[in-house]
């Protein structure tokens, strides 16, 4: 086995990875349906038994993240999602929305140690993860892969610059996890402390896009970053190679591309909705719909992985907005809206300043201040844990085409 290689699984024949997965399948549907009241009701009608192939399993109803969340509120916490008992579960987050998700029993329940490997990362590397620890999921997807893979963790999480900037010249980590642009935060804040910020070679990151100006900026100072596409309900879905050709989707995986609104599958390369089938017993989801827009690249990777690839991340099915990798729900935008009888509407827009994520929230209003944009700008930052500035128009002063996030940034 090569060096650039994780295990046999990543060059089997397509069809044979195709005819096992499809034989694990069934196990875990009807697990699902016998342990889990909320999937015998979503399923309640399907005959889960004759689910054999792709055309079969687009026939069971998709499980979109709304209806996640309706069913979480009505029957807190998983919504009759959990298919065992709470005991068996590791941890127990609360991402915004509020969404519940259980991690699962396993060194390695996000399966993110392949990524990892794909990214360079070996056995022995001391890894700083700037990903949040707090109340969700994301700091520990890596985490558990670095370890599970044999690497020592630096468990940053996120805020306090100058103290990472610190232990990078300290520690001397030789990679990076977190979010696209925050390791530039960091390294930029180092350099004018006037520290040495040079041990970094390798980065994963998630979370956000990585633009193309932004990943050059990085080889210029020889640091090599990959990316990986995730989720804090599935773990790590896909991810880049060195062939930087599209994301190679992961293994114990089901990956669809459906039409937006629909279960209904779009022919390859196609742009369409995720919808993702994980292999975890203690919490399955079957054809869930992530929300986010992708196509499939069509062959198969020159670095040798044999699994389907994605072309990545390619912007939202509904308007749910990742900043900063934090997701936004235009049911928020409301949310602050109501606490501010004032404001009539309200659009948040989304674009680059620099290398970095900003947030304009406009409103409109008849005030023309009486300390509004302050008001606002608190519970701008207090709904949706981000900073982001305000601006007053008068009413009638926002565009009128039905949108409550506009994502300006521009992937290239």
């Amino acid at each position: 086995m090569s060096d650039t290689q994780f295990d046999a699984c990543e060059r089997q024949p397509p069809a044979q990875r195709e005819r096992d997965l499809f034989a694990r399948l069934p196990d875990l549907l009807s697990h699902a349906v016998a342990n889990s009241p909320a999937w015998a009701a979503h399923l309640d009608g399907h005959d889960i038994g004759a689910v054999q192939d792709r055309s079969t399993l687009a026939g069971l109803p998709v499980l979109r993240k709304h209806e996640l969340l309706d069913r979480q509120r009505a029957d807190p916490p998983f919504g009759g999602f959990l298919a065992g008992p709470l005991s068996s579960a590791a941890r127990v987050f609360m991402s915004p929305g509020p969404i519940w998700e259980p991690q699962a029993p396993g060194l390695d329940p996000w399966n993110g140690a392949r990524s990892l490997h794909a990214a360079g990362f070996r056995a022995g590397d001391v890894i700083l993860n700037a990903f949040s620890y707090h109340l969700t999921p994301g700091g520990f997807i890596l985490d558990q892969g670095a370890i599970a893979l044999g690497c020592t963790v630096f468990p940053a999480g996120t805020g306090n610059t100058d103290t990472l900037a610190e232990a990078v010249e300290i520690l001397r980590p030789s990679g990076f996890v977190g979010t696209p642009d925050y390791l530039k935060v960091i390294l930029d804040r180092g350099r004018e402390q006037g520290r040495t910020m040079t041990s970094i070679r390798k980065a994963l990151v998630s979370g956000g896009a990585l633009f193309p100006s932004l990943r050059e900026e990085y080889e210029a100072q020889g640091i090599a970053v990959s990316q990986c596409y995730a989720t804090a309900d599935l773990g790590v879905i896909a991810y880049e190679t060195e062939a930087r050709e599209g994301m190679v989707v992961n293994e114990d995986y089901i990956v669809e591309i459906v039409r937006p609104g629909t279960g209904e599958p779009v022919a390859d390369g196609e742009v369409g909705e995720l919808v993702v089938t994980g292999f975890n017993s203690l919490y399955p989801l079957i054809r869930f719909a992530t929300g986010d827009l992708s196509r499939i690249v069509p062959g198969q990777s020159p670095c040798g992985r044999t699994n389907m690839r994605l072309a990545g991340w390619m912007g939202r099915a509904d308007q749910r907005t990742k900043v900063k990798g934090m997701f936004i729900d235009p049911a928020q935008i409301a949310q602050i809206v109501s606490a501010h009888p004032e404001v009539h509407k309200a659009r948040l827009e989304v674009s680059r300043i620099g290398e970095m994520d900003a947030m304009t929230l406009s409103v409109e209003t008849e005030e023309t201040g009486n300390g509004l944009p302050d008001r606002l700008a608190a519970t701008l930052r207090e709904v949706t844990r981000l900073k982001g500035d305000v601006q007053l128009v008068p009413p009638g002063g926002l565009p009128n085409d039905g949108k409550v996030i506009a994502d300006e940034r521009e992937y290239g």
